[in-house]
């Protein structure tokens, strides 16, 4: 992280659950945040809350993610920080999945990632220093019935970070991956527990304070991953 410098952060996937709650976390902390996503008007009273920049682009189109961060760096300056979020998904019966929608699936979910990621350290490791992070998921660990091109992409997810770390912690930058193991309590798609199940639903806050303790952990000792679930999730 540069020192005596603003902090400047970019946020892939950003909408309502966990990268807006990692935004806020941003914002308060001092850094500028730059908020990426195909739908820029959804993201209006988050840019409204952190002051964050808004930048339209597709994660899975090459030139849109190369002129995303072109645009962020001309708004913030030098990317301290860069966020990976997009999901997507398709579920069903293995025999009777779309093969376009599965082919999208992972398409979201890992070969965008490959692209934000690429750009990212490109320009981080001129100055020998960065975060790249990349949230993940359980079907990155342990893949489920009927949902099997989730967890190829987050698979593919997991696999890509591991060898980022190995490549890039001896130059200088920071690769974190997040299995997200459980639910995500997101109240504007109706996503709240039950009342007699108190924190059974993993929060965008206590997320976000995570990242924010990956982002500042000392070099002597960085965590490539790192896994989160609510207390009632079983293993």
């Amino acid at each position: 992280m540069r020192l005596d410098m603003a902090k400047n952060a970019l946020i892939f996937g950003a909408g309502s659950g966990i990268s807006a709650a990692f935004a806020r976390a941003l914002a308060k902390d001092g850094y500028s945040v730059g908020l990426v996503a195909r739908n820029v008007a959804k993201l209006a009273a988050l840019a409204s809350q952190t002051g964050a920049s808004v930048i339209e682009a597709d994660a899975t189109k090459a030139g849109e993610v190369a002129a995303a961060f072109d645009e962020a760096e001309a708004r913030l300056g030098p990317l301290d920080v860069v966020l990976y979020n997009p999901s997507y998904r398709v579920r069903g019966a293995f025999v009777d999945l779309d093969p376009t929608e599965v082919a999208r699936t992972i398409e979201v979910t890992a070969f965008g990632a490959f692209l934000v990621a690429q750009q990212a350290a490109r320009r981080m490791l001129p100055r020998g220093a960065g975060t790249i992070m990349l949230t993940g998921a359980s079907a990155g660990v342990k893949g489920y019935a009927q949902s099997a091109p989730f967890a190829m992409g987050k698979f593919a997810l997991r696999g890509l970070a591991q060898s980022m770390a190995r490549e890039l912690h001896p130059k200088g930058i920071h690769i974190a991956h997040f299995v997200i193991d459980g639910g995500v309590r997101n109240e504007e798609r109706g996503r709240v527990e039950d009342a007699g199940s108190p924190d059974s639903l993993l929060s965008p806050e206590a997320i976000a304070e995570t990242y924010m303790h990956a982002l500042k952990q000392p070099r002597s000792a960085w965590s490539w991953e790192i896994e989160v679930r609510p207390w009632v999730e079983k293993f």
